[in-house]
């Protein structure tokens, strides 16, 4: 617990900051996860923006950095999606930023992790498994369906490989949006618990204070590897469209 006695689990708690609610039950109320969603994008855009503006043979910071999150997603899609990756990869260095903006700025105090709530990683996950999907369909039609069936497997596997493919297709947006909001959630709530203990102790939280540097730091790397996570098994799901198995 932390020391003012709220609860580690208080900082996941949607809150209104504009209400717009209609008499039929619909609400559209702008809150501080719209909020951190909405700074997330403009803070990508910004970054982006002012660190490519003025390209130099030699790069500052920015642009090195700019440009070095720009070649690992670059190859990532190059590398899981193949030759017809390219046309893909705005959509994957923005899905892969958002997340990982998103998992970052949790961090900082006062901040709200939209990524901690399953309801945005299953909208993401969802709207993925449906593209990916009807992609699939656009290109193979009736053809889709060997996804289901690996190439060469003997026909009389068919009945037990097939509720297996096809349990294992639909579980796809489940286990992507679970995987990142467990993640977070963990971890923030880690965070919140030993930052209760540094308070408490006072001059004695320094080993707890240590403590807490080191998951910090550990948070940011689970930061990266969850948005690279989600962003590459996405990449693979458009290459099982693309191409079945």
């Amino acid at each position: 617990m932390a020391s003012n006695g709220h609860s580690p689990l208080e900082q996941f708690r949607i809150e209104k900051i504009v209400s717009i609610e209609f008499p039929n039950g619909v609400d559209l109320s702008f809150t501080n996860s719209s909020l951190w969603m909405t700074i997330s994008v403009m803070s990508i855009c910004a970054s982006f923006f002012f660190a490519t503006s003025k390209r130099a043979l030699v790069p500052s910071y920015g642009q090195l950095i700019a440009e070095s999150i720009y070649k690992v997603v670059a190859d990532m899609v190059r590398d899981n999606i193949g030759k017809e990756g390219k046309r893909f990869f705005p959509f994957i260095f923005s899905l892969f930023m958002f997340i990982l903006v998103g998992n970052v700025a949790g961090l900082f105090p006062g901040s709200f992790t939209f990524t901690s709530h399953l309801a945005v990683n299953f909208f993401l996950a969802g709207s993925i498994f449906l593209a990916v999907t009807l992609l699939g369909i656009a290109r193979h039609g009736q053809g889709f369906l060997r996804l289901f069936l690996p190439h060469g497997t003997p026909w009389f596997l068919a009945p037990l490989l097939i509720p297996i493919e096809l349990l294992s297709y639909i579980s796809r947006p489940v286990s992507l949006s679970v995987r990142l909001f467990a993640n977070m959630v963990v971890g923030h709530v880690l965070l919140k618990v030993i930052a209760g203990f540094v308070v408490s102790l006072g001059i004695l939280g320094i080993v707890p204070f240590v403590g807490l540097l080191a998951i910090t730091a550990l948070e940011l790397l689970v930061a990266f590897i969850q948005a690279y996570v989600f962003a590459i098994l996405t990449c693979i799901y458009l290459h099982d469209a693309l191409y079945l198995h």
